[in-house]
């Protein structure tokens, strides 16, 4: 498997990406390119041993910082190391492609170079969590703040693909976020969306609570990327005071 990899993509590049990268090398029997600028990534690699004919660079003249408005970059930074990557798995060159950087400018690129797959409107990101059994998809977690009742129901078969082909769970548990677990629950979107869901081909188990969602008890859990995003930040805040305390 080829891998295309954003050097210059996280907070902390391209030291940990490199690291990353040699780290995969070890563990994997892979081709992994790095995309970024060469004389930075080559610095990092000096400080690796690694099986060389497994590892290549891509020079990239530009990077898409996080803070930037994904669509103005995209169409000013043409070889930027994101538009770059998704060049290559557009025209085959890689298997995947893996960024740490800004997500929006990820997303943006994969639907100009990639397109959707059919009949899904609105792609989604999805967070893979540890659960008390296992593991629990969220989706979204930030690409769509606003959504409609149906974006859901896409969200859910997306969530339930990924976990049945990647996550070898035979049929997926879905559920929806929200504030309580009866029906009625909730403001009109997740209401409708319920409707939805419930009346879809799909295991839907109706909805769960914030506070259920890493007991295990669910496989997807789907709801608005505004929602999604507070969701993963406060367990990503949650994660790093109990290790530092």
């Amino acid at each position: 498997m080829k891998i295309a990899i954003d050097a210059m993509g996280g907070d902390y590049a391209p030291e940990e990406v490199v690291k990353g990268a040699v780290l995969a090398l070890e563990e994997r029997s892979l081709e992994i390119i790095l995309l970024g600028n060469v004389e930075k990534i080559e610095e990092e690699l000096k400080r690796y041993k690694f099986k060389k004919n497994n590892l290549s660079i891509i020079n990239c003249k530009e990077s898409i910082d996080t803070g930037e408005f994904p669509l103005n970059a995209l169409r000013t930074k043409k070889d930027s190391s994101i538009l770059v990557g998704m060049n290559l798995l557009k025209n085959n060159r890689a298997n995947a492609f893996i960024s740490a950087g800004n997500s929006g400018a990820v997303m943006a690129s994969a639907l100009l170079e990639l397109g959707r797959i059919s009949k899904i409107r609105r792609p989604a990101i999805a967070a893979v969590l540890p659960s008390i059994k296992g593991k629990v998809i969220i989706l979204d977690v930030g690409a769509n703040v606003d959504c409609k009742p149906e974006h859901l129901l896409q969200f859910a078969l997306i969530g339930s693909k990924y976990a049945k082909y990647i996550l070898n769970i035979k049929d997926p548990k879905i559920g929806l976020l929200n504030i309580g677990e009866e029906e009625n629950k909730g403001n009109k979107f997740t209401q409708n969306a319920y409707k939805i869901l419930k009346n879809a081909n799909i295991n839907f188990m109706g909805n769960i609570e914030g506070k259920d969602i890493f007991k295990g008890i669910i496989d997807v859990v789907v709801c608005d990327g505004f929602t999604g995003n507070i969701i993963l930040k406060s367990s990503e805040g949650l994660a790093k005071m109990l290790i530092k305390y």
